[in-house]
């Protein structure tokens, strides 16, 4: 078990394992008290609902089903994946709108500003190995 992080530094949310397969924990996240006064509360998605579920690897295998236990994110990677999610593939639309616009008719610009997301979506779930290391969530026995 490592240290308590500091609050400023990551986003935290208690919940319960619920399921265990193999070297992946499945936490059921509670509804935190928290995510009202959260600036980030938004972009996270957290607070939206009663109840989410993280899949988190576990090469140690310490945990059991039904363990109480908190998710720590860096909030510097929340910020990242906001990045890939939202903002690059916005810039990659309205930039193919702009670029294709052009060209040819506004419709099919459209369109094609909207199939451009296509391939962009599917090189990032190519790439779901790369961002799952990258995207590191840290779990922790209460």
């Amino acid at each position: 078990m490592q240290g308590q992080p500091k609050e400023n530094s990551v986003f935290i949310h208690s919940g319960v394992v619920s399921h265990i397969d193999g070297k992946s924990v499945i936490v059921s996240l509670d509804k935190n008290v928290h995510c009202e006064s959260c600036s980030a509360k938004g972009a996270c998605g957290v607070s939206d609902s009663a109840s989410k579920e993280v899949e988190i690897f576990d090469s140690n295998g310490t945990f059991k089903l039904n363990d109480p236990v908190q998710v720590t994110l860096k909030k510097n990677l929340g910020q990242k994946a906001v990045f890939w999610a939202y903002i690059f593939p916005f810039i990659l639309m309205i930039s193919a709108l702009l670029t294709a616009s052009f060209f040819v008719a506004e419709w099919m610009a459209g369109l094609l500003s909207l199939f451009v997301l296509i391939p962009y979506y599917a090189t990032l779930y190519a790439q779901k190995n790369y961002f799952q290391k990258t995207f590191r969530i840290s779990i922790l026995r209460i």
